[in-house]
């Protein structure tokens, strides 16, 4: 089955009017930060269980081609070695004019934490608080991008007729980010066009009373806000959050405040 296309598309507005988090290169790595001025029509179908990262790689597929003088050459290459054990992924292979770039594509939705160090990016952590801005840098530089480099990477870029020592690196790195309730934080490194919304504790949920509530879908994190979708009240919305806060669960909201403003954030355990 594949999704609604009303829905794909606002997924893909969602992903489309999300910034980049890096404006200029980042701890040596390239990164890719062209962005077209105006949104265009989603065309191709994507299946109903397709996983977020995924979504986001056919979105970026799409959003390429349509740079001028841009080509996309190859997507998703599976790296295999004694052809049944998987040891990594190319994401993308593209063409600008006459040169080739091997891109690897993140999008991520991170809190900001400044008691987790003593730079900006050592405070961006999951809502889960399962991975790190820094941790991800850190497997972009020591094994997603080596990958490129590797004896069993050869033969796939022979098969595509592509020098390996003429391949440029990039990483194209969305990012939607969430500051402590009731803070003002500019960022000095980040890009601070990337800021959402904020995040607040469980214990904090008495604050938001007065509100509606939309809880999305984990791929319908990408949908930029809107009013047309079936809100509850604070006390409608009570239980599913019990559940989660049992769970140590940090989903993602939509908030409407009794003035119309819309908002997301997270709600988090700790």
């Amino acid at each position: 089955m594949v999704q609604n296309s009303t829905q794909i598309q606002a997924q893909f507005s969602g992903f489309f009017n999300t910034p980049h988090l890096f404006k200029t290169s980042i701890k040596g790595l390239q990164v890719f930060a062209k962005q077209l001025d105006t949104n265009f029509v989603f065309n191709s179908d994507v299946r109903t269980n397709i996983r977020l990262g995924l979504l986001v790689e056919h979105f970026v597929f799409e959003e390429l081609i349509r740079f001028d003088s841009t080509a996309v050459l190859a997507k998703n290459i599976q790296i295999q070695e004694n052809a049944n054990l998987t040891v990594g992924e190319l994401d993308c292979l593209y063409t600008y004019k006459t040169q080739v770039y091997h891109l690897e594509i993140q999008f991520k939705f991170y809190l900001y934490d400044a008691t987790l160090g003593a730079s900006e990016l050592d405070g961006l952590i999951g809502p889960m608080r399962r991975d790190s801005l820094n941790e991800k840098l850190h497997k972009l530089k020591s094994k997603q991008l080596p990958l490129l480099h590797k004896p069993v990477t050869k033969p796939y870029l022979e098969d595509l007729k592509i020098d390996t020592k003429k391949i440029k690196q990039q990483i194209y790195f969305k990012a939607q980010l969430f500051i402590p309730y009731g803070q003002n934080i500019t960022f000095k490194t980040l890009n601070n066009a990337c800021v959402y919304g904020f995040y607040f504790n469980y214990n904090q949920l008495d604050t938001f009373k007065t509100c509606k509530f939309y809880i999305p879908k984990k791929i319908d994190w990408l949908v930029d806000v809107h009013t047309n979708v079936d809100w509850q009240s604070y006390t409608q919305v009570i239980p599913k959050l019990e559940v989660y806060r049992s769970e140590q669960y940090a989903p993602m909201l939509w908030l409407k405040f009794p003035n119309g403003n819309l908002t997301k954030c997270f709600i988090v355990a700790r």
